[in-house]
């Protein structure tokens, strides 16, 4: 069964850490991500841009956009992993492992109950990180 773990996070922690704080962390959470690759669970993942930069669309018709996500929370939503686990147990495994190289971040797990793939997307400029 496909799950979304949802990476959320308080992003004026984030935007504090150094450049390397932060490559520091994405190097090991790349660890995790390499080997859910080489266990053939790991779908897309994706890290979010900033809040800021966020717009809602909202309302009936063409509807009304807004800046900013769409809840006010402390932690946002600042990225995803699609995983193909057997179990719900599984993919909370493949979420401790996140978290352990990630402890300030809080990690929700959904089961995924539509998955639509849609075709491959290039990288729309040089400024989006492409890993596979």
């Amino acid at each position: 069964m496909f799950y979304a773990i949802l990476a959320y996070h308080e992003e004026e922690v984030v935007e504090s850490w150094t450049k390397e704080e932060d490559a520091a962390l994405m190097a090991e959470l790349l660890q995790v991500n390499d080997r859910l690759v080489r266990e053939k669970c790991l779908g897309p993942a994706a890290r979010l841009g900033p809040t800021q930069r966020a717009v809602t669309l909202r309302g009936k018709d063409a509807g009304t956009i807004m800046d900013g996500p769409f809840a006010e929370t402390k932690e946002q939503l600042l990225g995803f992993y699609v995983v193909d686990c057997p179990t719900i147990e599984a993919a909370i495994a493949a979420a401790r492992d996140l978290r352990r190289v990630n402890p300030t971040a809080v990690y929700e797990i959904r089961p995924i109950l539509l998955y639509r793939p849609g075709a491959p997307l290039a990288a729309p400029d040089e400024s989006l990180q492409v890993s596979r």
